[in-house]
């Protein structure tokens, strides 16, 4: 699959979520090559379909300090972070054929999760880390030997696996997938202590920046992604 990637930098999630509206159609329409937006986002907790109010463990008073903003929005899944330092990437791809009967698209949209969780996984051996998948779960994830490294995580997590990468998306009406996955490479990761990540109750969350003495700076990161999405998308 031939596609275009645009690095919008740092930029606000509500207007990025605008972005996908707008780029999702023009894709649809045929005026707009299919689209791998690359990004950061200001600090923001957001709600997928799934979300649970309990969740969210700070109250207005800390989500006023910290600078979060809070969005409930049409992905799948909980809640998630995202802040500088975690490379966001929202791939706006044509997946399927809208039924012209149920308006329903059909596509496979699980094989597309596991397609999202292989090109992380790629991306992440090539920069030196070893990751995968879990049984029953989304998402990429360093195993407890790996984890083992981080020395600011909690004696007791470090003997567990850790996600390193949350995945959330929807295929819209016109069978255009939107929102994306979240790689953590050198965020502030005491943001995490203000939700339930994903709705898992203790399953540890680390960062590129916790299991390397010199973590990959963000432009590496984005080559790495951008170069195994190109390979894992152009196979059958």
């Amino acid at each position: 699959m031939e596609f275009e990637v645009l690095d919008l930098g740092l930029i606000e999630y509500e207007r990025v979520w605008k972005l996908q509206e707008e780029y999702a159609r023009e894709i649809a329409e045929g005026k707009r090559p299919p689209t791998l937006v690359l990004l950061e986002h200001p600090h923001v907790y957001t709600f997928g379909r799934r979300g649970k109010q309990e969740n969210l463990l700070w109250g207005e008073s800390q989500l006023r300090e910290k600078g979060i903003a809070i969005h409930w929005v049409d992905r799948g899944g909980d809640v998630t972070y995202h802040g500088p330092g975690q490379l966001v990437g929202y791939p706006l791809l044509p997946l399927g054929q809208v039924n012209a009967e149920n308006k329903i698209p059909q596509a496979d949209y699980v094989g597309y999760v596991r397609k999202l969780e292989r090109i992380l996984i790629v991306a992440l051996a090539r920069l030196g880390l070893a990751a995968g998948q879990r049984s029953g779960l989304t998402g990429v994830w360093v195993q407890a030997d790996v984890h083992s490294r981080c020395s600011r995580c909690k004696p007791e997590d470090r003997k567990k696996p850790a996600k390193i990468a949350a995945i959330g998306v929807k295929v819209d009406s016109r069978g255009v997938s939107r929102h994306g996955f979240a790689l953590n490479v050198n965020p502030d990761m005491d943001y995490w202590e203000g939700i339930i990540a994903c709705g898992l109750q203790d399953e540890p969350v680390v960062s590129l920046a916790d299991l390397f003495p010199e973590p990959p700076s963000m432009e590496r990161v984005k080559q790495q992604v951008v170069e195994a999405f190109r390979e894992v998308f152009a196979e059958n």
